[in-house]
Order: C-alpha cells, then sequence, then structure tokens
C-alpha cells in the first residue's frame, strides 16, 4: 500500500501527521500549553511515515503518563545538577546533606557528565563516570555518594518532565568490599585504659557518654545542661550540633588571602545547633550512675571555669565548652580524641568506633534489643539493619559460646575429664 501523500485533518488534541515538500513524514504533536497558556506542540520529522507513527505514539504516551520533556531549551545535566542542588535540595535538606549533595555536584558529576543533555543522558555514562573516578584513586563509597545524588537528582527531574528516564536508577554503581575487619569495637580491657587517661583530662565526661552510651558527635556536643537530669540519672537527646561554616568578613577592598575559616573577621553563615529530625532520635537516655558522679564534678569544674575567665567566658548553655566557653567545634573534638587514643596507648581508631563500642558492649551484657535501639536511637524500621551493622560478635564471646555448646552436648568440664580417663584405661 503507497503511503499517504496528503495532509490529513485532525480533531483537536490530535496529532497532525502529513507528507512535506522536503519529502520527508511530518508530526505536530500536542504536548500540552506553555508557561504563558498558548498551546505547545512537538515537530518531529522521518523518512517514512511508518517510523514517523511509531514515534509518535511513544511520545504520546510520554504525554499521557507525564514523563515527557517540557517545552523550552533542553536543560544539561550540569545546568540541572546545579539548579537541583541550590533551589530545590538546600531549602529542605538538612546542612549535613547539602554538604554531600554540593561536593558530588561540583567535584564529580559536572565534570564528569555535566555537558550531556539531561534528557539524552544514559547509564552508561554514568558508570564511565564511577569507572574513571576509581581509575583517578576515589573510593568505591565516593563513587556512591555521587550515584546516591545523582539517582536523587534526576529522580525530581523525572518528576518535573525534564526527562524521561532516571539514568542513575539504572545504572549500577561500584560494588562496595565489605571488610570485616574495618571496624572492630574497643575491648572492655581498652575502654578501661581510655577511662584511666580520660579521667586525667577536661571534659572527661564527654567521651565517656561516647563509650558507654553510643552518643553521637552532634549529640553530645549539642547537648545542654536544660536536657540532663542528674537527680533522676537520664539525660534527654532533642538537637545535634553542626559542623560551622564560614564566609570572609575582610571585605573584597583588601582580601586577608586566607580561606573562610581562618579569616581573621570570619563570619559563622551556619546555625549552630539543629533539632534532631528523626522521632527515635529524640530521646532519654538512662545514665549510669558513675557518669552521674562525672556530670556533676564537670558541672562544678566549668562553674571554676568561668569564674577564672571572667569578662573572657562566652555564656552559653552547653555542657561540653572551650576552655573560654562557647560550643565545642566538631574538628576540635576530633584531634581530642586522637590524643586521647595515644595518650592512652589505645589502638587508632575513628570516633565513631566509640558508638559500635557502646552498642556491642550493651548486647555483651544481654540488654533486650528494645532497649538497645533506644538507648542507640534507632528506628523500629531500621533497628534489625543497624543492629547488624553496629553490634559485633567478639572473640570473647564466640569463646564463651562454645563453652556454652560443651557444656550443654559433653557436660561439665569434670565430668569430660573422667570420660578422658577411662577411655585412657586398659
Amino acid at each position: 500500500m503507497a503511503e499517504e501523500k496528503k495532509r490529513t485533518r485532525r480533531a483537536n488534541g490530535e496529532s497532525a501527521i502529513y507528507l512535506g515538500k522536503d519529502e520527508r513524514w511530518h508530526a505536530r504533536v500536542p504536548m500540552g500549553y506553555k508557561d504563558d497558556g498558548t498551546p505547545y506542540r512537538r515537530h518531529l520529522t522521518r523518512p517514512t511515515r511508518k517510523e514517523l507513527v511509531d514515534e509518535v505514539r511513544r511520545l504520546e504516551k510520554q504525554r499521557d503518563e507525564g514523563s515527557a520533556r517540557q517545552p523550552g531549551k533542553p536543560w544539561t545535566v550540569a545546568k540541572w545538577l546545579e539548579h537541583w542542588v541550590q533551589n530545590i535540595a538546600k531549602p529542605v535538606v538538612s546542612e549535613n546533606t547539602y554538604d554531600g549533595y554540593e561536593v558530588a555536584v561540583r567535584v564529580h558529576l559536572v565534570p564528569g557528565i555535566g555537558r550531556h543533555r539531561i534528557d539524552r543522558l544514559e547509564p552508561e555514562h554514568l558508570e564511565s563516570l564511577y569507572r574513571r573516578m576509581q581509575s583517578a584513586g576515589s573510593k568505591a563509597g565516593t563513587a556512591h555518594q555521587a550515584h546516591r545524588t545523582a539517582r536523587t537528582a534526576l529522580g525530581e527531574a523525572v518528576r518535573r518532565g525534564h526527562a524521561a528516564k532516571n539514568a542513575a536508577a539504572l545504572a549500577k554503581p561500584p560494588r562496595m568490599e565489605e571488610d570485616e575487619n574495618e571496624v572492630e569495637p574497643y575491648s572492655v580491657d581498652e575502654v578501661q585504659s581510655l577511662l584511666l587517661e580520660v579521667n586525667k583530662r577536661r571534659n572527661s565526661a564527654r567521651w565517656m557518654l561516647a563509650l558507654a552510651l553510643g552518643l553521637r558527635q552532634g549529640e553530645t556536643l549539642g547537648l545542654r545542661w536544660s536536657d540532663v537530669d542528674l537527680d533522676n540519672e537520664y539525660l534527654k537527646l532533642r538537637r545535634n550540633r553542626l559542623r560551622p561554616k564560614y564566609e570572609h568578613g575582610c571585605g573584597e577592598a583588601v582580601p586577608c588571602g586566607r580561606k573562610a575559616g581562618y579569616c581573621p573577621a570570619r563570619v559563622q553563615v551556619r546555625r549552630e545547633t539543629k533539632n534532631t529530625k528523626s522521632r527515635a532520635g529524640r530521646r532519654a537516655v538512662p545514665l549510669p550512675s558513675p557518669l552521674v558522679v562525672m556530670l556533676r564534678s564537670h558541672r562544678e569544674a566549668q562553674a571554676r571555669e568561668r569564674a577564672t575567665a571572667g569578662n573572657l567566658w562566652t555564656e552559653s548553655e552547653y555542657v561540653f565548652t572551650k576552655p573560654l566557653g562557647g560550643p565545642l567545634s566538631p574538628n576540635t573534638d576530633y584531634h581530642d580524641w586522637k590524643r586521647l587514643l595515644e595518650d592512652a596507648g589505645v589502638r587508632d581508631g575513628r570516633l565513631h568506633d566509640a558508638r559500635h563500642t557502646a552498642g556491642t558492649v550493651l548486647m555483651l551484657l544481654g540488654v533486650p534489643d528494645r532497649v538497645i535501639d533506644q538507648i542507640m536511637g534507632w528506628e523500629p524500621g531500621g533497628a534489625a539493619r543497624m543492629r547488624a551493622r553496629y553490634l559485633h560478635v567478639t572473640d570473647p564471646m564466640l569463646k564463651e559460646a562454645a563453652r556454652k555448646i560443651e557444656r550443654a552436648i559433653w557436660g561439665a568440664p569434670e565430668n569430660l575429664a573422667v570420660d578422658k580417663d577411662q577411655d585412657n584405661e586398659p
């Protein structure tokens, strides 16, 4: 059957298909309306009518499903990511989440895939980027952070009709190698060595809150005296200390030439704390009696520091402060932890390993899972996954299990010795 060569009249809202003077088939597909209310149609052209009809049906399906690209100049990946991170993500996510997004966009995604049109980005483009990142020395976790950022940003682009598919949702990120020895909780002997050294230092209770109760760094540094009830031996966790962020205050006329954080006139542009987002994170935690004693002693020492400093003291309600008052910096706190490990003669480890230690000790003591979840601040839906991540089966626990099996199957050790003697009789 010969291909139809004349323009056919269509009802309103239907696509128009016709053969043009250039001997190619053309179509005008209604796609909705522009921002100013005028109709918006997409123009398609193909060498044969069959090819064009197939493309028109595909585009009409995208239009009806709400996944077709909207009118206007197509976004490049770079323009979309920069728009998304500043105007869509920043107002609604936490400061720490935004920082992770911003670094992934600026350092990895825009230089790596930014020139592609967002509606033509393919999963293979992202997978190639991940390989290049690892070849350049990035860890698999860094590539995963870029992948998660791209998946979130492109998912928003699909919801808004700027792309038909989320290429990052289809792409395969690099495999994360699980290293069982990566996190090794501190033993009871190591915790006791740290306790001996902690008692010689300022803010000693700060470290025991981490080692004994598993408080996160932000939770501990954001703690205020109004959150602590020493009479009833518990504390409430309601906010997190944020990492400071600074901008230059020296002015463009006479720049200091330093990074913003070291500018003599630096201006802090981030709030000090934020309220805990999850319901599980807002929790009451019981205080062991020795910690109550440490906190009482710490409050008295802080009062003496305030009196000695006089007008130099920066007043605040924080439990743990700098020598002249004011909130502790997370960066300073981290370096204090490293010095504590070195002075105590304990192996090096992350500050977050103290949280793993606390969770493992709670399990070792037989504390019920529900109570562990409450103390650690884990959501009910993800608590099992978090326990699998944080609670470690240590060598002493395995040996104790072996002893229990021995007693259950072979009986008491003395009975086992008698059996061996009988086996040796002639």
